[in-house]
């Protein structure tokens, strides 16, 4: 697209009017690309790092969850935080419970525990969602949340989310 036809269809706004979508990213895996070994159960299962931008005005918190919606029984969820601080523009790779920022809390994933837990497909090619989510409200303790418990309390109060897909599959 030419600079001309980029002004063209932005002339009726203003500098201030664009509005950055609110993206995620991590620098261990590209979108759609491979998770590294270090990051499941089959190395030593840290947490990947993620980063995010565009967090959108009005944003009191962030909440995010890992699943996976290829598991044999159905989604299994791997990690649920929320109260991030607005803030907050990502997580160290391997960050635990302990090192989450000040003010944020997490949820049971389906080994019924708080943390970050990593993909470990019985078998094949599975994909693993990260999605992040800018809220308009700090949620009050929902007192270790299931992703579900989590979703629902959200409702009504998502500005915007982001989504990044990782991949992985055991060497047998």
């Amino acid at each position: 697209m030419s600079a001309g036809l980029l002004w063209a269809g932005l002339s009726g706004l203003a500098w201030g009017d664009l509005v950055m979508s609110l993206t995620l990213m991590s620098t261990a895996f590209v979108p759609g690309g491979a998770i590294p070994k270090d990051h499941t159960c089959d190395g030593k299962d840290l947490a990947p790092p993620l980063e995010w931008s565009g967090v959108p005005a009005g944003t009191k918190s962030l909440a995010l969850i890992v699943d996976d919606p290829d598991a044999p029984s159905g989604m299994w969820v791997h990690w649920v935080v929320y109260d991030l601080p607005a803030d907050t523009h990502g997580l160290a790779r391997g960050t635990t419970s302990k090192a989450l920022p000040a003010g944020t809390r997490e949820g049971l994933n389906d080994w019924k525990q708080t943390g970050y837990r990593g993909p470990c497909p019985p078998s094949g090619r599975h994909r693993y969602f990260h999605k992040l989510y800018a809220l308009d409200v700090i949620l009050p303790d929902l007192k270790r949340p299931t992703k579900v418990a989590l979703e629902s309390a959200m409702e009504g109060h998502v500005l915007a989310e982001a989504e990044l897909i990782g991949t992985y599959q055991r060497q047998r």
